[in-house]
C-alpha cells in the first residue's frame, strides 16, 4: 500500500539563531557589564558558529554594535514616534539625558542590528527581514543626511556614535588644543576607526650582536612578524600590527623581545626620560606596560618601584616583568589614601629622581579601541574620578625630591581629568613648574589618545 504523501504546511523551517544576536543578547542583559574585549574572548570560545560567522567578524560587528548602540535607539524612536528629525538641538540633548543603555535589551536584536546595519552599509541580511525595510531606510538616509548639514550638533553627535552631551566637552578640548572645527570634527570620525596595535621594542631582551643598528634592527623584526603571517608594518620608527595572525604567537613576542603598548602609552613613559641609575616611582602602576618600558630605558640599573592599589595586578606585573628580563622593579600595595613610605636609599637621596602617576580616569581616549567605555563616561563619575586624581597627584609630589620631575598623566582627552586637574595642583603647589602639557597620539598619530604634563620641582 502506498503511503500518501503529505501536503506542505506552508511554514518554513526555523532559521537557527544568528551568533552575533545571541552574543548581542547576552551582552545586552548583562547588568553592569564588564569591558567588552574581555567578555568576547570568554564568551567567543564557547559559541557554536557557523558558515557564515567567524570569531574575527563576530567580534568587529559587535563593536560595530556598541558604538552605534545609542543611535539605533534614536532611529526607532523616530520611526515609532517617540521622536522626530524636525527636533531642535535642546530636544535632542533632552532626549539623551533620559536616555538609557538597558533600552537595547527592550526590543528585539534584529530590530537594532537591522539599524546598525544600515548605517555601517554592512549586508549582514538583518535589514531585509524588516517588514517596512523602505521605510526605515528612508528615515537612515534623512537622518543621515541633516547630520552631514551640522555635523557637530546634537543630532551630528548621534550619528558619529558619540552621545549628545558630549558636544560642549569636545568643544572645550578643541578650544584647548586649538583644533579648527574640521579638526575637532575629523577627532569625533575617529572615534569609530580601531588604531592599529602598537609594539615596543624592549632592549632588556633584544639581540644587539646580531644587529646593533637601530633601524636595521626594527626592519629584521618587521620582516620577522610578516613571515609569521603577521600584518605589521613600521611608521614612524614604531612597529604595528593590523590583523593577520595574533602577535603573541610570534617568536618575537613569545622571548619577550616585543611588548605590546599603544604607541601614546610608549611617549608618557619616555616623557619622564628615565636614565640607567635613575630612582623612579611608577605610582599608579596596574599590569605594568610603563613599568617596563621605564626599566627597559634604565637598563636595569637604578631603583624602580611600582605600585597599586590592586595585588593582582602587580602579580601580572611581575610575571611581565619575568618575561621581559627586568630584574630592578619592586612591586608592592599603595592605597593612595597616604603618603608613600619612602624606602630607605631613596628617603637617603631625598625622594625619587622622578615619579609617574598615571592617574585612575574615564578612559575617555581609548573609545576607538574600547568603544563600550564611551557608555560609562558620565559627569557623576568624573567628578569622583577628579577627586582622586587630585589627591594622587598631590600625594605622590610628596615623594619627589628637590630638582626632580613629577609626572601626571592619563587615558583621556576630558579637559576636567587633564589641564583642569594639573593647574588646580599648580595653585596650590608653587615649589612645581610646569615644563609641558599636552595630549599625545590621536589626533596627531593613529593611536589611542593620552594627555601628559611634566611638572619640574623646584
Amino acid at each position: 500500500m502506498r503511503q500518501k504523501k503529505r501536503r506542505p504546511t506552508g511554514k518554513r523551517p526555523a532559521q537557527p539563531k544568528s551568533p552575533l544576536l545571541t552574543l548581542w543578547e547576552q551582552w545586552t542583559h548583562q547588568n553592569p557589564r564588564p569591558p567588552l574585549d574581555r567578555w568576547l574572548r570568554s564568551h567567543l570560545r564557547s559559541l557554536p558558529l557557523n558558515g557564515q560567522w567567524t570569531p574575527v567578524m563576530i567580534s568587529r560587528a559587535l563593536m560595530e554594535g556598541v558604538r552605534y548602540q545609542q543611535l539605533a535607539c534614536a532611529l526607532e524612536d523616530i520611526h515609532t514616534g517617540r521622536a522626530s528629525l524636525a527636533w531642535e538641538d535642546s530636544d535632542w540633548q533632552a532626549w539623551d539625558e533620559q536616555w538609557q543603555e538597558f533600552r537595547l535589551s527592550r526590543f528585539q536584536a534584529n530590530t537594532c542590528w537591522s539599524w546598525i546595519e544600515r548605517r555601517t552599509s554592512q549586508r549582514w541580511g538583518f535589514a531585509r527581514q524588516q517588514r517596512d525595510d523602505t521605510e526605515r531606510s528612508r528615515i537612515v538616509q534623512a537622518f543621515e543626511q541633516k547630520a552631514q548639514q551640522q555635523p557637530l550638533s546634537p543630532l551630528g553627535m548621534l550619528w558619529l556614535g558619540l552621545r549628545p552631551g558630549w558636544i560642549q566637552l569636545l568643544r572645550q578640548r578643541a578650544r584647548l588644543s586649538h583644533w579648527s572645527d574640521a579638526q575637532l570634527l575629523n577627532f569625533a570620525e575617529q572615534q569609530n576607526q580601531q588604531p592599529p596595535l602598537w609594539l615596543r621594542v624592549n632592549p632588556l631582551r633584544r639581540n644587539r650582536l646580531s644587529q646593533p643598528d637601530e633601524q636595521a634592527a626594527l626592519q629584521q623584526m618587521l620582516q620577522s612578524l610578516r613571515d609569521a603571517d603577521i600584518n605589521a608594518s613600521l611608521e614612524g620608527g614604531y612597529l604595528n600590527a593590523r590583523g593577520g595572525k595574533g602577535i603573541e604567537s610570534s617568536e618575537l613576542y613569545r622571548s619577550g623581545q616585543l611588548e605590546i603598548q599603544d604607541l601614546a602609552s610608549q611617549q608618557i613613559a619616555a616623557a619622564l626620560e628615565p636614565q640607567p641609575g635613575d630612582k623612579i616611582w611608577d605610582a599608579c602602576a596596574g599590569a605594568g606596560g610603563k613599568t617596563l618600558a621605564l626599566a627597559g630605558a634604565m637598563n636595569n640599573k637604578g631603583a624602580l618601584v611600582a605600585t597599586d592599589l590592586q595585588q593582582y595586578k602587580l602579580n601580572e606585573l611581575k610575571r611581565r616583568a619575568s618575561r621581559a628580563g627586568a630584574s630592578n622593579v619592586r612591586t608592592f600595595v599603595w592605597n593612595g589614601e597616604e603618603a608613600l613610605r619612602l624606602p630607605q636609599e631613596v628617603e637617603r637621596h631625598g625622594g625619587f629622581d622622578k615619579v609617574l602617576v598615571d592617574a585612575p580616569c574615564s578612559s575617555a581616549g581609548t573609545w576607538r579601541r574600547n568603544p563600550d567605555a564611551r557608555w560609562r563616561f558620565s559627569a557623576a563619575d568624573t567628578a569622583e574620578l577628579n577627586e582622586l586624581q587630585q589627591r594622587l597627584l598631590s600625594l605622590a609630589a610628596a615623594a619627589v625630591r628637590s630638582g626632580g620631575r613629577l609626572v601626571y598623566a592619563t587615558c583621556s582627552w576630558a579637559v576636567a581629568e587633564n589641564e583642569d586637574i594639573v593647574n588646580a595642583f599648580l595653585a596650590a603647589n608653587p615649589q612645581f613648574s610646569c615644563r609641558d602639557m599636552r595630549l599625545l597620539g590621536m589626533p596627531e598619530r593613529d593611536s589611542d589618545t593620552m594627555f601628559v604634563a611634566v611638572l619640574e620641582k623646584h
